[in-house]
C-alpha cells in the first residue's frame, strides 16, 4: 500500500521595505526683550501700601484661654451635611438590619434543632 504525499512548491521570499523614522525640525525663536513704553527714571522711593488682612472671627470658650477661629460657612455646611447624612442612613438602615438579623438567627436555630434531632435519632437507632 502506498501512502499519498503532497509535493508543495518552494516558498517565495518577500523582501521587506525599510521605512525610516520620521524627523521634524523644531522651530526656535530668539526671545526679544522690549522695554515697557512708560519706562522712566526713579525719582523718589515708591510708596509701599500695606494691605491689612481682616482677622477671622473667633469664638471665646469659657475654660480655654486662647480664642478659637470660627470655621468658614463652607466648612460648617459640609460638616453638617455629612452628619445629617450619616444619622439618616443609620436611622433608616437599623430596622432593616435588625429584621435580617432576626430572620437569619431563626433560620440558623431551626437548622441546629434539626441537626440535634437527627443526631438523637442516630444514637437511638444504633443503640437498639
Amino acid at each position: 500500500m502506498e501512502i499519498p504525499t503532497i509535493k508543495l512548491p518552494s516558498a517565495l521570499t518577500v523582501e521587506t521595505i525599510s521605512i525610516p523614522l520620521p524627523t521634524a525640525d523644531v522651530p526656535y525663536y530668539i526671545p526679544m526683550v522690549v522695554p515697557p513704553s512708560d519706562l522712566r527714571d526713579q525719582e523718589a522711593k515708591p510708596v509701599k501700601t500695606v494691605e491689612e488682612t481682616p482677622k477671622p472671627p473667633t469664638l471665646k470658650i469659657p475654660f480655654i484661654k486662647q480664642p478659637i477661629p470660627q470655621p468658614s460657612t463652607e466648612v460648617v455646611v459640609v460638616a453638617a451635611t455629612s452628619a445629617v447624612t450619616a444619622v439618616a442612613a443609620t436611622t433608616l438602615t437599623q430596622p432593616l438590619v435588625e429584621w435580617i438579623r432576626k430572620k437569619v438567627q431563626k433560620f440558623l436555630q431551626n437548622k441546629i434543632n434539626k441537626w440535634r434531632q437527627n443526631r438523637q435519632k442516630r444514637k437511638e437507632s444504633s443503640a437498639s
